[in-house]
């Protein structure tokens, strides 16, 4: 082999020192033929991981847009919720409405005094029922101590009966909504003699 190599090498001496062309041994061509196939391999590569990018590019923008649509959807379901959550509560309170009314026609008609009370105790047992079933409870303060959590004091009234700070009369009853206040008792709090004269 090293043999052939050296005959090749002297070939190619003596022809350009003499000015001959030099005869082609194929070597040439085989690099010129390796590098088109490289060349072209790494052309379909190129193209492999543009396809695939875009793909991704595709799903990534097909993804955002679907997100973006669920987010718009939950807000319209959430704007909805907010707007009817109080619908089940007012279809229990239009037929108290319409007994009000109907209890006003009544007095209207009647001018009897005690049938006008009855109709709106009547109507108000029947609205404390609509708001117990919207967990609303109505609470009373008298005879407690004075907690500014659950009571709003109005006035105070000089006392001997009761201790200081104890709730002697209610102007407005107290309201829970599951447990929490919605409005403090409106109260009237004792107070000791001398604390009222200071």
């Amino acid at each position: 082999m090293d043999e052939r190599r050296r005959h090749e090498n002297g070939a190619a001496d003596a022809a350009a020192q003499s000015g001959e062309p030099i005869a082609d041994t194929g070597v040439g061509d085989r690099a010129e033929v390796r590098n088109t196939r490289e060349h072209e391999e790494c052309r379909r590569q190129l193209e492999d991981a543009r396809r695939e990018l875009q793909d991704k590019q595709d799903r990534l923008l097909r993804a955002l847009a679907e997100a973006d649509n669920v987010r718009r959807r939950a807000q319209r379901e959430r704007e909805d919720y907010l707007k009817y959550a109080n619908e089940s509560l007012v279809r229990d309170l239009v037929p108290v409405l319409d007994n009000l009314d109907r209890a006003l026609g009544a007095a209207r008609a009647a001018g009897n005094a005690a049938n006008v009370v009855e109709g709106v105790e009547l109507i108000q047992r029947e609205l404390l029922k609509v708001l117990e079933r919207a967990g609303v409870t109505r609470y009373s303060a008298v005879g407690e101590r004075f907690d500014p959590t659950r009571h709003e004091a109005i006035s105070r009234v000089v006392s001997v009966e009761q201790p200081p700070g104890t709730v002697v009369h209610e102007i407005g009853p107290g309201y829970l909504l599951n447990g929490r206040v919605v409005r403090a008792a409106l109260v009237a709090v004792a107070a000791a003699p001398d604390e009222d004269s200071a």
